[in-house]
């Protein structure tokens, strides 16, 4: 049964429990980190930590170790403090500005109508629990909490490192218990953008929407996608608002004349459009027959993703003309074919680890407004001369469309290294701890690992963390009991350190 987190009694840990649900009354969207960052500064100051803030509000915090634990290599423990922001359809939540409503459901937390964001926060939440722990025995922890993981790693590609001694490092930025990552796919965002000549269209009287070009509008739509983490989900196959989207207006365009006004689509560029819309001014057909051709394309849509995407809806309504810029029918097709022939989802698997994508891409974010293009797509191989192979498909893409790619945002691939003695310790407490055997995987997501452990010679590292489902989507939830487990599981391999030198 369902209750308010607030109205129930903290699981245990109910440390970590409790600086979850305070974090959790934090807004922390990517790129509106300050206030969370305060709160990590503030915390420090009020435990006579050392602590530092910089520019871009990542913050480091140290603890030293306790007596007999002096001589004992420190340990970095690591997380990022913004989270991806998504709502359902209903929700009137300003998460901008206000904090998530927990909700306690058997063994599971989630937030009402948005995501968690124990993605990452449930990091934070334990990094703060064990420093917060002066009963607890450890050599000396380094904790590191980065800004604007979501978007980028762009914490983690500016933050200075130069006052940490540690080289073994625990990243708590995974979602599935007992799976140790040790390597991670390398990545960028390519931004494109294109302004295109526009003209009002304007309304009259005598049917919705018609003027005496023939042209009426309209506004097509399409929602109730599965959606998902673009890098860990993306080889399910899932649908993409965005493509399905283009593959409407190129059948309209087929149909009669089109003019785009607008797009919107997706919110972030690592989670998979789950809805898109468009306003648009058709001819050639009148309304009656292209909402039945609209009907007849939903039932194609959802045979075809019948199985990834049982809650797919697209349709079309009436839509007044007036208010919005549209570009010209032939501007229009340039763009529906750049849409349709610019890469998207998985695009290879790996060859050297049976089960694996080895490349893929997601265009998550897109908008049209007076003729502004603006949209992301988030690139990402295992292999970096693949990646770069990738990146040269999507620029002559969208150069040859007559849009404007741009790089961003790249980050390298965090390679996996067969010996880590980090690594053994963590598997052999896991087993003891839970009679069960270890994971060790390499996963097609972005870690920041690989960009610390270039700041980072020498370095030793592991990613981590309890069971989170559906991360990225208002459906995200966290396992209270796999908390517990990974909490203990970190507690111990600290406690233990001193007697393992």
């Amino acid at each position: 049964m369902k209750r308010p987190f607030d109205e129930v009694e903290l699981p245990e840990p109910k440390a970590v429990f409790r600086f979850f649900k305070e974090i959790s009354r934090i807004p922390r969207p990517s790129y509106q980190e300050k206030a969370i960052s305060d709160y990590l500064m503030q915390f420090a100051r009020e435990r006579g930590l050392e602590a530092r803030q910089d520019p871009l509000y990542n913050v480091i915090m140290i603890k030293e170790a306790t007596p007999g634990y002096e001589e004992v290599p420190p340990v970095i423990l690591q997380g990022h403090m913004d989270m991806v922001c998504e709502k359902t359809a209903d929700c009137e939540k300003n998460m901008e500005t206000e904090g998530l409503d927990l909700v306690l459901d058997g063994d599971f937390l989630s937030a009402e109508g948005t995501t968690l964001g124990a993605d990452d926060g449930i990091a934070v939440a334990i990094a703060l629990a064990l420093l917060d722990d002066d009963s607890l025995r450890h050599p000396r922890i380094e904790f590191v909490c980065t800004v604007s993981e979501e978007v980028g790693m762009d914490g983690a590609a500016g933050v200075d490192l130069s006052m940490l001694k540690g080289r073994m490092l625990l990243n708590l930025d995974s979602e599935d218990e007992g799976h140790f990552l040790a390597g991670c796919a390398g990545g960028g965002t390519v931004r494109f953008s294109r302004k295109y000549e526009t003209e009002s269209l304007s309304a009259v009287p005598g049917g919705p929407g018609e003027n005496p070009d023939g042209l009426f509008g309209a506004v097509l739509t399409i929602d109730g996608l599965t959606g998902g983490h673009s890098g860990q989900e993306i080889h399910r196959g899932r649908a993409s608002a965005h493509r399905l989207l283009a593959h409407a207006l190129q059948s309209i365009t087929e149909a009669g004349g089109l003019r785009l006004g607008a797009i919107r689509g997706g919110t972030k560029d690592n989670a998979i459009p789950r809805s898109a819309e468009a306003v648009l001014a058709a001819s050639g057909v009148d309304f009656a027959g292209l909402k039945s051709m609209i009907g007849e394309l939903e039932d194609e849509f959802r045979l075809i993703y019948r199985e990834t995407d049982p809650e797919l809806r697209l349709r079309i309504e009436p839509g007044d003309l007036s208010g919005h810029a549209f570009m010209r029918e032939d501007d229009t097709r340039a763009l529906i074919h750049f849409l349709l022939a610019l890469p998207d989802g998985m695009q290879r698997m790996s060859q050297s680890m049976p089960g694996m994508t080895e490349t893929s891409l997601n265009l998550g974010t897109l908008r049209l407004e007076d003729g502004e293009l603006y949209g992301e797509s988030l690139l990402r191989s295992q292999v970096n001369d693949a990646l770069h192979m990738l990146e040269q498909q999507v620029f002559c893409v969208a150069e040859g469309c007559g849009v404007k790619p741009e790089l961003k945002s790249k980050y390298p691939a965090w390679e996996y290294v067969k010996e880590s003695p980090l690594r053994e310790r963590l598997c052999r407490i896991y087993r003891e701890l839970t009679g069960k055997a270890p994971v060790v995987e390499v996963i097609h997501a972005g870690v920041e690992c690989g960009l610390l452990a270039e700041k980072l010679p020498g370095l030793d590292a592991v990613s981590m963390g309890p069971d989170i489902y559906d991360i990225h989507t208002p459906e995200e939830r966290m396992s209270v009991s796999s908390v517990k487990r990974t909490y203990e599981l970190v507690r111990r391999f600290l406690e233990e350190s001193g007697g393992s030198q």
